[in-house]
């Protein structure tokens, strides 16, 4: 059952390796001509609200020429057109004329508006993504803008490569906007500059922005010291469950001692089948898909697919490997539902494909209808929203299938169990409040959690912010200690759970070790309010509303960590005993 994910995540990685490596040149001999487009512009404050670039009264062209835009690019909401701009590669310009534009009443009064909200642009010149604001404001008199009149261009090269290219704003060329202004002609201009550089082609992408504020200094010292923590309560809990373990075993295997108590009085209910063993085991299919996506998605930051202007190519990469991984969804679901007896096997396809995608779908459709009546390039066209479901029912859904007939082939029908189930149930013994369901989720997810709330703060601040993430090693540090700490409390709290001679730790092994995205959640209003300058309907829809799908997305996979972390757990102890 492992093979066909390990074969498809060795095809994703040769592929990835192979994308990485085999890009464009960028190579320029001296006078060549570098292209520069523009891309969007919005409020600093909100990442998500960008518009047309030339939707705001700027220098323009006569005609506006958009280049034709990816997968990627259309849901990373980036409109690439064509500018003025003319930029040749190692010559300086000085105060070069980029346009004289004459505006009205109405226009000024949208310009001032702009400017004191921030607005910055975003252009791309040779692949790299360039920024800069439209104005500024009087720092005594924060109600007074000015608009730039000029901008330089302050380019680096390495032979005949372009390494970074900065934008800096001549704050001695600016023109006051008033309140009462009717009418205004303002001549704009534009410098280059070129200097040359020792650092690498390669490195050009992962350089420190001018424009974007990065605070990693403290990175490092911050992820080591939430290591040594977690590693020492880890290590602390499976020392204490191993002293418990060998003391139970001793116990057990000792006919002349009292053996009616403890887990191994119920070791006839112990693998007695959940309720809605469908839902159960379209859960786990899910699960597994989503281990596989994480995994493929940390391989291709390792490799260089993901950097600052990469266009879009996270979510390019993330619908590949959605659509590749579906069979391992259909194969882990079947099995499982095979072996649990399931005759329903359609249905538990059906369910399995449709568990995730159907609330993603209708959470998209909602911000995207949002987006669309706020005309944001973030909103995704119709024409592109019904190929991509195009592409998930021809491609997705039937790997599906496939994979789901692939996994009731591959299982015998019988599961694998130490022990017999008895026909009847066997009664539960009340429990103390701090044993009941939402309590252990609450104490299971809060280990989880205290591993990846530093790096939860800089993985916001990319998404949500402006910092580009680039240390993907660490990531993926990260995400392996999320996993072993989820697996270690899952099964602490099965043991604990099964000692009460509760055999119920089916469904609440998989709730406690997704229960970790609860606290994900609730990070999220907490980052909101005390990291972000956020604000708008539209802002925060985006904002809460994809975070609540991305800790559905985390919730399913770790509950699926948590549940055969335990499976594996429970087997083992039930062997190491003799049972009637």
């Amino acid at each position: 059952m492992k093979s066909p994910t390990v074969v498809v995540l060795g095809l994703f990685f040769v592929l990835v390796c192979v994308y990485g490596t085999y890009g464009k040149k960028h190579t320029y001999a001296q006078g060549e001509a570098i292209p520069v487009y523009v891309n969007t512009i919005g409020p600093y404050s909100n990442p998500i609200e960008t518009y047309r670039y030339y939707s705001i009264p700027v220098c323009a062209p006569e005609v506006v020429e958009a280049l034709k835009r990816t997968v990627g690019e259309t849901l990373e909401g980036d409109i690439i057109q064509k500018s003025l701009y003319n930029i040749s590669f190692l010559k300086n310009e000085e105060n070069k004329p980029l346009c004289t534009k004459q505006y009205n009443q109405t226009e000024l009064q949208t310009l001032r508006a702009l400017i004191l909200e921030f607005y910055y642009f975003e252009l791309f010149c040779d692949d790299l993504p360039v920024h800069g604001f439209i104005g500024t404001v009087d720092p005594t008199l924060l109600t007074q803008p000015y608009l730039f009149q000029h901008i330089h261009f302050d380019c680096s090269y390495n032979k005949d490569r372009i390494i970074s290219i900065e934008i800096t704003s001549d704050s001695t060329k600016i023109v006051e906007i008033t309140e009462n202004m009717t009418t205004l002609v303002v001549p704009f201009t534009y410098s280059v500059s070129w200097k040359e550089t020792s650092i690498p082609f390669e490195q050009r992408h992962y350089l420190p922005s001018q424009f974007f504020k990065q605070h990693t200094n403290i990175h490092w010292v911050a992820i080591v010291n939430s290591f040594a923590l977690v590693i020492l309560l880890t290590g602390f809990i499976g020392f204490i469950i191993r002293r418990v373990l060998k003391n139970d075993f001793a116990r057990y295997n000792d006919d002349e001692q009292d053996n009616d108590y403890g887990w191994k009085l119920i070791h006839g209910d112990v693998f007695r089948f959940p309720p809605q063993t469908s839902l159960f085991c379209a859960f786990l299919g899910s699960g597994s898909q989503f281990l596989c996506i994480t995994v493929g998605l940390l391989l291709s930051g390792l490799v260089g697919i993901f950097y600052p202007g990469s266009h879009g190519s996270l979510y390019t990469i993330a619908i590949f490997l959605y659509i590749a991984t579906s069979f391992v969804s259909g194969m882990v679901s079947a099995n499982f539902y095979n072996k649990m007896g399931g005759v329903k096997w359609h249905w538990n396809i059906l369910l399995t494909a449709s568990l995730y995608s159907v609330p993603f779908l209708l959470v998209f459709s909602y911000l995207n209808t949002v987006a669309a009546v706020n005309r944001v390039t973030t909103a995704v066209p119709i024409p592109s929203i019904l190929a991509l479901v195009g592409l998930w029912i021809i491609s997705a859904i039937p790997a599906t299938i496939i994979g789901g007939i692939a996994g009731r082939r591959m299982s015998d029908g019988t599961f694998s169990a130490p022990c017999r189930t008895k026909k009847s149930e066997r009664e539960i013994p009340p429990v103390t409040w701090y044993r009941q369901t939402p309590v252990q989720m609450l104490m299971a997810g809060f280990l989880p959690f205290s591993a990846i709330y530093i790096e939860l703060y800089y993985i916001y601040s990319a998404v949500w912010g402006h910092h580009s993430y680039t240390l993907y090693g660490i990531l993926c540090l990260v995400f392996l200690i999320l996993v072993i700490v989820t697996a270690c409390i899952s099964i602490a709290l099965t043991y604990f759970q099964l000692l009460m001679e509760d055999y119920r730790w089916w469904w609440r092994s998989f709730a406690c070790g997704g229960s970790t995205a609860i606290f994900i959640y609730l990070y999220t209003f907490f980052y909101y309010h005390r990291n972000s300058n956020m604000y708008g309907f539209l802002q925060l829809s985006f904002y809460f509303g994809y975070m609540a799908i991305i800790c559905y997305f985390f919730f399913i996979m770790l509950g699926t960590v948590g549940f055969l972390s335990s499976l594996a757990f429970v087997r083992v102890i039930y062997k190491s005993v003799p049972v009637d």
